[in-house]
């Protein structure tokens, strides 16, 4: 009796561990996909715990006859569906399935069989325990697996695994529950019914087992289907998809399949960040710069004998090392990331700031767009004012401000939002940049933007006779009344959406 208490409690725990973890793995995918974290994260929440509710609702109608049968059945289904959760959604994302649907349907069915469990697991557990014994035990096993899933998957399973193999992982870990049951109560069986679920069990084991060894080709199939383009490098970080493609001489780099560059054009968007500001300035010494994994713009600094530190702040290592050892990438940056002058950190934009002290003379924005509140942070006024606290008196800063164009609200609510930090000037402007369309950015003064630009380095797209078209906007990308973005009221996330929405 006390072996058969024990595997059901074994079940409890794995019950509670799985049915966390799927719903962070369908959410986070979710979320790669399509942006906006939030909205992703609490879709998910909601409709995986309204049809928990469904599910634990319709167990009273399943009879204690077949109650371990049936048990064994769902946690087989769960297997299945919560352990090809993420395949399901890599699938649907590259035949162009609408994902947010395919995403809700997958939740709510794994939430469905998840609502089961508990009350099934009570019913069994009643012949040993009290009913208020029987509670506590079933509900403190649950949560307890629930809280070693939230804590194992953020440090050490997306990491290491990522989210379609730590899919396929949990899968298997759900199917050890049918198989403990399944081998401890056997004989409680009939015989068709145990030939028909240990036929699915095998089936599936096989199923994932096979996913799981093939997903390297597997992901590597998907990313060339995703970009077209030949492959040459795909990785699935703790932060992000990271995917580099070749077509011809053109080099691509794409973040959860947004495109951050093309080789053919980028120099246009790196000059643009970094030379206007630059021409600015009488013999710049200390250069920050926030983002810019990729090397590129630090390859344009280097061009400025003045600069005797150039330190660069990265969240994901896995850009920065690709920018180190990738011979595409180092042919591209000119091996800026290995140079003497450069320093990096692997750390979060807004603690790094927190924690240093040193003054620059150029502070240099070039993060990914504010398509979720993670990135809408560091595009709010709390932001901008600790960068102007990090800014030599004469100092300057420029930030990449998104699309004036194509999401001209999001553009405008950067640059009040910089405006309302403090800054004694501000100068919005923009480029065209084939790859992407009109660009924009925002750089801001202690002291005059507009002053006259000097240019001493060799370009090949920036010259000081471009400022005036730079700074000239047409009618279609102008516009007034843009709000501000804070911690508090994200707006620019909200404009970001609404405006991409379109254009996507």
């Amino acid at each position: 009796m006390v072996r058969e208490s024990h595997v059901l409690i074994f079940s409890i725990f794995i019950a509670g561990l799985c049915s966390i973890i799927y719903e962070l793995l369908i959410a986070t995918t979710s979320a790669y996909f399509l942006g906006d974290s939030i909205t992703q994260f609490s879709l998910t929440i909601g409709i995986y715990m309204a049809f928990m509710g469904v599910g634990s609702y319709v167990s009273k109608w399943i009879s204690d006859q077949h109650l371990l049968e049936y048990f064994i059945g769902f946690e087989l289904l769960l297997a299945l569906l919560g352990g090809s959760s993420v395949p399901l959604l890599y699938a649907s994302y590259a035949i162009d399935l609408p994902l947010a649907w395919v995403s809700a349907l997958l939740t709510a069915i794994i939430g469905v069989l998840i609502g089961l469990e508990i009350p099934l697991l009570s019913r069994l557990m009643e012949k040993h325990y009290t009913l208020k014994a029987n509670i506590a035990n079933v509900l403190s096993v649950d949560y307890f697996g629930a809280l070693i899933a939230t804590l194992i998957f953020p440090f050490i399973l997306l990491p290491w695994m990522g989210v379609f193999k730590t899919s396929l992982i949990f899968g298997l870990v759900n199917l050890s529950i049918a198989l403990s049951l399944l081998w401890f109560f056997i004989d409680r069986l009939t015989t068709s019914r145990k030939r028909i679920l240990k036929t699915a069990l095998v089936s599936i084991f096989i199923l994932l087992i096979g996913l799981f060894l093939a997903s390297h080709q597997i992901n590597k199939a998907w990313n060339n289907h995703v970009y077209n383009d030949r492959v040459l490098h795909s990785e699935q970080t703790a932060y992000q998809q990271i995917a580099l493609t070749r077509h011809k001489d053109d080099i691509r780099l794409f973040l959860n399949g947004g495109l951050q560059f093309s080789s053919i054009d980028e120099y246009r968007y790196h000059e643009t960040l970094v030379h206007p500001a630059m021409s600015r300035l009488t013999n710049p010494s200390k250069v920050l710069i926030l983002g810019g994994g990729d090397g590129l713009a630090v390859r344009e600094l280097l061009k400025y004998t003045s600069i005797s530190t150039i330190t660069l702040v990265d969240l994901d290592p896995a850009i920065a090392e690709l920018a180190q050892r990738n011979p595409h990438l180092t042919k591209l940056n000119k091996n800026a990331l290995t140079h003497h002058k450069v320093t990096i950190h692997h750390q979060d934009a807004w603690q790094f700031l927190d924690t240093s002290q040193q003054l620059y003379d150029l502070i240099l924005v070039d993060l990914p767009d504010p398509k979720t509140i993670s990135l809408a942070r560091l595009y709010s006024k709390q932001f901008y004012v600790k960068l102007k606290q990090h800014l030599q008196p004469n100092g300057i800063m420029v930030t990449q401000a998104t699309s004036p164009f194509f999401a001209k609200k999001v553009f405008w609510s950067i640059y009040e939002t910089v405006t309302s930090a403090g800054f004694a000037n501000t100068l919005p402007y923009h480029v065209n940049i084939p790859s992407f369309g009109e660009w924009g950015f925002v750089m801001a003064c202690h002291r005059v933007c507009h002053t006259t630009p000097t240019l001493n380095v060799a370009t090949r797209f920036y010259s000081e006779q471009m400022e005036i078209a730079m700074r000239s906007f047409p009618k279609d990308m102008q516009m007034k009344g843009a709000s501000i973005s804070t911690l508090d009221k994200p707006n620019v996330l909200y404009y970001y959406l609404e405006g991409w929405k379109y254009w996507d």
